[in-house]
């Protein structure tokens, strides 16, 4: 297993990690196999999707503070709930295929940290199985 620190600057952000995990692949000499990406954490999650127009990052993140509203009358008291709910929705984990040392996508996704909580320091967990 492995480890990758993400430090988010604002309450809400979209960090794409391609390139911080393709670094991992190489570093560990992983293949061929699956990799599975894992948050430990309620109010962040994960998702693959466009990565070459950073704009669809900014709809999606528009549209998920449109769809989970910070005035909903929430019982949890600590004022994250919003973070909570988009965490679930989201996700907290991915697997991946990997080929070659190189992660199969398409030819515009990218991996995405989805930080819905900050700004915090958080992990990204990376487990490679061998096929």
């Amino acid at each position: 297993m492995d480890t990758i620190e993400i430090v988010t600057s604002k309450p809400r952000e979209f960090l794409e990690v391609t390139g911080r995990i393709t670094a991992r692949l190489a570093a560990n000499g992983w293949r061929d196999g699956v990799l599975h990406l894992f948050v430990p954490h309620t109010t962040a999650g994960l998702f693959v999707n466009e990565h070459a127009d950073p704009d669809v990052a900014r709809d999606i993140e528009s549209l998920a503070g449109e769809l989970v509203s910070d005035r909903f009358p929430y019982r949890h008291a600590e004022g994250n709930s919003p973070g909570h709910v988009k965490s679930v929705l989201f996700g907290i984990s991915l697997a991946l295929i990997v080929e070659d040392g190189r992660l199969v996508l398409g030819t515009w996704q990218g991996v995405f940290f989805a930080e819905f909580d900050g700004p915090r320091r958080r992990k990204l967990f990376l487990k490679f199985m061998k096929s």
